[in-house]
């Protein structure tokens, strides 16, 4: 039998959640087939098979956080079936015996691994969360009286009929442990059926492919509800004392009225780094409202163009532009703060964070030296890289060696913000909503498109003369874009 251990993907990580299964146990996969997708604190991937097989069982539950070097599936190969026993080599290589009379298997050689050093031993089948109160059909044959729990007689017949757990819907059929593992469900959905008591192998499937969603999940509880009359003994009952009776410990949309959510992943990853840099790096925060009605008409002029019909151009990629230029002039919001050589590194040249918001959690990806893009270049770049974000596929360079970054909060309707520096970065910029507003242009109350921008900068680095002389220049960039041409 052949065990897959969960390889290290990136710089660094040491953990991954198991997002979804692309098998399922009697599945016949091949060398480089897609096994399962995971999530880093960095992106999503899809993990290939090293072996080819049939597939013998999935030794971690989707939405399991587990760590780099956790066998995760266990694959039966051809030298398996050939051998005779589950103890074969996993790819053709030799075998030898221990001095228990088991051999000790060998592993296919990935990248970060070498051959086993240990006796190859069968992983047992997990259950699924819902499921632990209930015992297998097979534990009672295999224990002996000394196995059977405290509370069980010893003298029981061995072949007892199990209980049903209190757990499981009412006029649901229990199905066997070897169907459970083929249940679709994403995890949070997964952890609202166990919050709220309700078996998921037991609930009929009316997402895509069969795939069981959160509308699923309360039909079921409710149903259980109305047949029992009360709630699940495994829901919450995080209601505060005086809560009516009538409330039955829900909140909004009949889910519980709290929810404890795993800190994993993106989220994980973002809170240490903003924690990290909110108190190391003394943030200063200034704004500029800004008459930016000549860039609008800018970018409508260029969409219309042929050397810009194949992209999306926004005010983001002339914002960004705008940023490269500025920078030249003021090379302090472009440095980093050495503290171990205790030096500060002034870059001349810039990776440029675009901060984008996506399912999984915020995540800012850079664009390799910014500044030597053209504006056609920029906007492809920044519209390449929010598509991976929002796919999950950012490769992890992608997310490393950033200088200075831009978060655009006017998407939300927002005027401005004021941002924490990524760690490493002397400035960020926030982008506020572009409205028109009433405004005073050559001394006539006119409306013009207006926007407000922010910029964070940290003051170890960033004395107030140069935050001030940067912003001002970025804010004349998008007044006239015409300054550009002077300064460049």
């Amino acid at each position: 039998m052949s065990e897959f251990k969960l390889p290290d993907v990136g710089e660094g990580l040491t953990e991954a959640e198991i997002v979804s299964w692309k098998v399922k146990p009697g599945d016949t996969v091949q060398v480089n087939d897609v096994i399962v997708e995971i999530e880093t604190a960095k992106s999503l991937v899809e993990l290939p098979s090293p072996f080819a097989g049939v597939v013998d069982s999935l030794l971690v539950d989707e939405g399991a956080t587990v760590a780099v070097g956790t066998s995760i599936i266990s694959i039966r190969t051809d030298d398996d079936a050939a051998g005779g026993n589950g103890t074969g080599s996993g790819n053709g290589t030799a075998a030898a015996v221990d001095s228990g009379g088991a051999e000790a298997e060998r592993q296919a050689m990935l990248v970060g691994y070498g051959p086993r050093t240990t006796s190859a031993k069968r992983r047992p089948r997990k259950a699924l969360p819902t499921a632990q109160s209930q015992p297998r059909p097979t534990a009672t044959v295999a224990s002996g009286p000394a196995q059977q729990p405290a509370q069980q007689p010893a003298q029981e017949p061995a072949q007892q009929p199990t209980q049903q757990p209190a757990q499981q819907p009412i006029g649901a059929e229990a199905r066997p442990p070897a169907q459970r593992v083929s249940v679709l469900a994403k995890p949070p959905v997964r952890k609202l059926a166990k919050d709220l008591g309700v078996d998921i192998t037991t609930v009929t499937p009316t997402g895509p492919a069969g795939t069981v969603t959160r509308e699923d999940i309360q039909a079921a509880r409710q149903a259980q509800a109305t047949v029992t009359g009360s709630a699940p003994a495994s829901a919450p009952t995080s209601a505060p004392a005086g809560t009516p009776a009538s409330a039955g410990g829900l909140g909004w949309n009949g889910l519980p009225r709290e929810e404890r959510i795993p800190i994993r992943s993106v989220r994980k990853s973002t809170a240490k780094a903003v924690t990290q840099s909110a108190f190391t790096a003394p943030h200063v925060s200034e704004f500029i409202t800004v008459d930016v009605t000549r860039t609008m008409k800018l970018v409508e002029r260029l969409k219309k163009s042929r050397e810009f019909a194949d992209v999306k151009l926004t005010v983001l990629a002339v914002l960004a532009k705008a940023m490269c230029i500025a920078a030249r002039r003021t090379p302090d919001v472009n440095a980093r703060w050495d503290d171990d050589a205790g030096e500060i590194v002034v870059q001349r040249y810039i990776n440029l964070g675009i901060a984008a918001a996506t399912p999984r959690g915020l995540v800012v990806p850079n664009v390799k030296d910014a500044d030597r893009l053209s504006l056609h270049e920029l906007a492809v770049a920044i519209n390449d890289l929010a598509a991976a974000a929002r796919a999950g596929t950012t490769p992890t360079e992608d997310m490393l060696g950033g200088t200075m970054s831009i978060t655009n909060v006017g998407v939300f309707g927002v005027d401005t913000g004021t941002p924490i520096l990524p760690p490493g970065e002397a400035a960020i910029m926030a982008l506020g909503a572009v409205r028109k507003q009433p405004w005073v242009h050559k001394n006539t109350v006119k409306p013009r498109w207006v926007t407000t921008l922010g910029l964070s900068f940290d003051h170890r680095l960033v004395d107030g003369e140069q935050g001030s002389r940067f912003l001002a220049d970025v804010a004349a960039l998008l007044e006239d874009p015409g300054n550009a041409l002077a300064w460049s």
